[in-house]
């Protein structure tokens, strides 16, 4: 184990500078294995929880969804507020920030984004409702991929890099996550259900969050102030493999569903204002209930 730490931390420092001490002690930080050992964990549980949910009876978890739901949009906003508060009074610049130059505000950032590190291993209960509910359809690519690969980037990033330039992407996508929760906490209402007409706008607004993050971290390799140029790439790297997949998860989702919807309608296919045609619902109806993304 020592030595594994030892070569990972070696191969980092190459590449990404020196490991921060800042962090040294806090929870899941010291060590990548713990990290690793819980994703291989989710991606277990993603194979095997709809082989043990196949013979049973999905649950309704309609209590949990609404009390989990609201925990995270409440997390999400405690993250945003720290955020933005850290950077407006610690003068942070937008074009590039170093790690090591507004001591109060960098330590309010790191505090912020550990919470933002663990909040994605809370995240896996997404999946985990999924299985219990069998609503496997919505255990995408992208939504797996997306939940097992953000635990670990953000190991090392807040292991690395866990103030500066760091800031902008959680911030944005914290904002994101109280729009996007507090949608889904809603959605488990029966009752609210009906006034919930925006989802497809929560996808746009994920969309316009990973352009923005990709244009204000590559200010900082215009503009340089010191921060690690390795861990700027990796996140426009990254970004970019995101855009992709949710664009096109919002083409098949809504563009597509929206043009057959179009077609029937030409042709006279009664499909009636409140998404049913002949008791059976109808495609727009489908797509919005088809998938999440988060």
């Amino acid at each position: 184990m020592e030595t594994f730490n030892h070569k990972l931390n070696t191969y980092f420092e190459t590449w990404m500078g020196p490991r921060d001490q800042r962090v040294q002690g806090w929870l899941l930080l010291d060590n990548y294995p713990p990290t690793f050992a819980l994703t291989v964990m989710y991606l277990l549980i993603v194979w095997m929880g709809p082989k043990y949910m196949k013979h049973r009876q999905p649950y309704s978890c309609r209590g949990l969804l609404v009390l989990y739901n609201l925990g995270l949009t409440v997390l999400s906003f405690y993250m945003f507020y720290e955020l933005v508060t850290a950077v407006w009074y610690g003068g942070y610049n937008f074009y590039c920030q170093d790690t090591h130059s507004a001591k109060e505000a960098d330590n309010k950032i790191i505090n912020a984004l550990w919470w933002y590190y663990f909040s994605k291993l809370i995240e896996f209960m997404d999946t985990f409702f999924f299985i219990l509910r069998k609503n496997n359809h919505q255990m995408t690519f992208l939504h797996i991929y997306h939940h097992a690969t953000m635990l670990n980037i953000w190991w090392f990033v807040v292991n690395w890099v866990p103030c500066g330039h760091t800031y902008f992407g959680p911030t944005i996508n914290s904002f994101v996550h109280v729009v996007m929760y507090s949608y889904y906490g809603l959605s488990a209402i029966p009752a609210m259900r009906p006034y919930l007409w925006w989802k497809k706008y929560i996808t746009q607004l994920q969309l316009i969050q990973f352009f923005l993050t990709i244009y204000q971290t590559m200010c900082a390799a215009i503009w340089p102030c010191g921060f690690p140029k390795g861990w700027l790439y990796s996140q426009t790297s990254y970004m970019v493999t995101l855009i992709l997949f949710f664009l096109n998860f919002y083409i098949q989702t809504y563009k597509k569903h929206s043009g057959s919807l179009k077609k029937e309608h030409h042709n006279g296919s009664p499909v009636s204002t409140n998404g049913n045609a002949n008791a059976t619902p109808s495609l727009e109806r489908t797509a919005h209930k088809k998938l999440r993304v988060d």
